[in-house]
């Protein structure tokens, strides 16, 4: 079986999230890295992992011409401009059998739309990479429950919470590079979570209608003189000024378009969970039956003392967004097959080297876009928000939110 030979433009976090899960993934390699912070490294992993030939690049086409799918791994404000350079490409004799976004695919709904015009004008397959759908300690739950849903219904409650202690990089926490805050951040991971686990099994991901949003957006932490000091000083980052959410909660009604159930999606996020680290919790309740999943839960424990952690260099290594080096840790062994990426490459290898897009494309990451655009229009018009009613629909398509802004103290502050 031949390889899908793959190109990142971004080299940051994700993408060495993305190298590392390509390891666990046959007939895949890296071949191609656009030049920018942190591409020496990525190139000499996979170098060192055996990934394949990987060449770093000056220019967007470049990466192009020397892989076969090219994946968006740049921060939020310059994905436009560079699926625009990729299309270009393209349109100049480049062959590709397909394209990547990492969520979200936009930072408003316009932008969403946009991207899958691009790729649809070259007609390229895509592939929207969330990973949280790919995770197996979800899938499985599922396939063990499909007995019990045929016989006493399904799922009629879902909840997801993503939450860890904020970012690495400055540009998250700027809301008019990134979008917002945690919502756009890690709600887009919650809600597209909590959505599949309500879908009766055989259905499309898009299969539930969503009818009504209700959302709070809060900064509960961030917004604090000490702590607004402390990121000012660490990212440059003022949320005096320019504030961001650090905090969301809300509630999705979906309805069964064949059944006419109506089903509630519940999600929660926050960047002030000052435990452990990196925390996915997921459960659901059905007639009779449940799931639950929870991501510190780990077969590995290790103990390092005080005398000992002075020689710890990375906390994270056991675990993502580790908030310490001591004392009691749990160890996540196989963070990148644990979290779905694994599963979300494997799938998208299989679907362009088939010729078609992903499982999750980009008009499902358009969806997921306008469900995180219709939250944060909630929680500014502290109402919940109908869905099916064709005025608010044509109000959220135009949509910007004031905290995307750079407005956002009008709306956390107030």
């Amino acid at each position: 079986m031949e390889s899908l030979r793959l190109g990142f433009i971004g080299s940051g976090f994700i993408a060495q999230f993305m190298a590392t899960a390509m390891k666990q993934v046959r007939h895949l390699e890296l071949t191609a890295v656009f030049r920018r912070g942190g591409s020496e490294e990525l190139a000499a992993f996979a170098h060192d992992n055996k990934l394949g030939e990987c060449n770093i690049y000056d220019t967007i086409e470049e990466v192009c011409q020397h892989c076969d799918a090219v994946a968006v791994l740049a921060p939020n404000h310059v994905r436009v401009k560079l699926v625009e350079e990729i299309v270009d490409a393209v349109q100049k004799g480049v062959e590709l059998k397909g394209i990547i976004c990492e969520k979200p695919l936009g930072r408003t709904i316009a932008e969403a739309r946009r991207l899958v015009k691009l790729a649809d004008s070259v007609e390229l397959p895509t592939a929207y990479f969330e990973n949280q759908l790919h995770m197996n300690a979800i899938n499985n739950a599922l396939d063990q429950l499909r007995p019990q849903q045929r016989e006493m219904g399904n799922f009629t409650l879902a909840r997801s919470t993503e939450e860890h202690a904020g970012p690495h990089n400055s540009w998250f926490w700027d809301p008019r590079k990134q979008g917002g805050g945690v919502l756009s951040d890690m709600g887009c991971h919650s809600i597209a979570a909590s959505r599949h686990i309500l879908t009766p099994g055989g259905k499309a991901p898009d299969f539930l209608q969503p009818v009504a949003v209700q959302a709070d957006t809060s900064l509960l932490k961030w917004g604090q003189p000490k702590y607004r000091d402390q990121l000012k000083e660490r990212f440059g980052v003022d949320y005096g000024e320019t504030p961001a959410e650090d905090f969301c909660t809300g509630m999705i009604t979906f309805q069964n378009p064949e059944s006419g159930q109506m089903v509630k999606a519940q999600f929660t996020d926050s960047w002030m969970y000052d435990k452990q680290g990196l925390r996915l919790s997921m459960d659901a309740l059905g007639p009779g039956y449940a799931m639950e999943v929870n991501t510190l839960i780990s077969p590995l424990e290790i103990f390092i003392s005080d005398e000992a952690a002075a020689s710890v260099a990375d906390a994270e290594t056991a675990l993502e967004k580790s908030t310490s080096s001591r004392g009691l840790l749990p160890v996540q062994p196989n963070e990148a097959d644990l979290y779905g990426y694994v599963g979300e490459l494997r799938d998208m290898t299989d679907a362009f080297l088939d010729g078609h897009d992903a499982k999750l494309n980009w008009r499902y990451g358009l969806e997921i876009t306008r469900l995180c655009q219709a939250a944060y229009m909630s929680a500014e018009k502290q109402q919940t928000l109908d869905l099916t009613d064709p005025e608010t629909n044509e109000e959220l398509d135009r949509y910007q939110s004031l905290i995307s802004q750079g407005e956002g103290a009008q709306v956390l502050y107030h």
